[in-house]
């Protein structure tokens, strides 16, 4: 597992993305204002490239045109996005590895895996400094749900299709 600092190895591009200009009050008012969240790279934000946890991906495809309706939807409700996770190159294991950026450092048990393709989402949450109050992953076999157990912190899996999944990679789901 690498440690690359106070981030754990979790954030593999940091920027961050504010919610949509309102009032001062309005702004208070709106449910997740004032927290921060992670985007694990599956979810296209525009203008930047969706790496899909592989540089031969991020290498040979364009920056988004559009940004993921998940993420439109967490700066709508007020949050604030901090940057993109690292996640298992193309979402294809059970353990949170990744060869090329990286394995998180899962910090509720050190030298451990951090688990499943959501795990830089995972360990970017479960962190002590909490480098984001909350973060998105996606959730196929076991995404969320493992490295969030790994990690000693709560994930939701939303049902299939109860949640537009356009601007998210691969885009088979959405063929249906």
């Amino acid at each position: 597992m690498e440690d690359s600092g106070d981030d754990h190895g979790a954030i593999m591009e940091k920027f961050i993305l504010l919610p949509p200009p309102s009032s001062d009050q309005q702004q208070q008012q709106l449910p997740l204002h004032g927290l921060t969240f992670a985007i694990k790279d599956i979810f296209d934000v525009a203008g930047r490239v969706t790496g899909f946890g592989t540089p031969d991906w991020a290498r040979t495809h364009a920056p988004a045109a559009a940004t993921a309706p998940a993420v439109l939807a967490a700066l709508a409700a007020g949050a604030t996005g901090v940057g993109k996770t690292v996640m298992d190159e193309m979402a294809y294991s059970i353990n949170g590895e990744n060869p090329h950026y990286g394995t998180p450092a899962n910090p509720c048990a050190p030298g451990r895996v951090p688990g499943s393709s959501s795990s830089g989402s995972a360990v970017a949450v479960a962190v002590a400094v909490s480098l984001a109050d909350f973060a998105l992953g996606t959730d196929t076999g076991g995404s969320v749900r493992v490295p969030t157990a790994y990690c000693g912190i709560f994930g939701l899996r939303p049902s299939l299709f109860s949640f537009f999944t356009l601007c998210i990679l691969p885009n088979i789901i959405n063929k249906y």
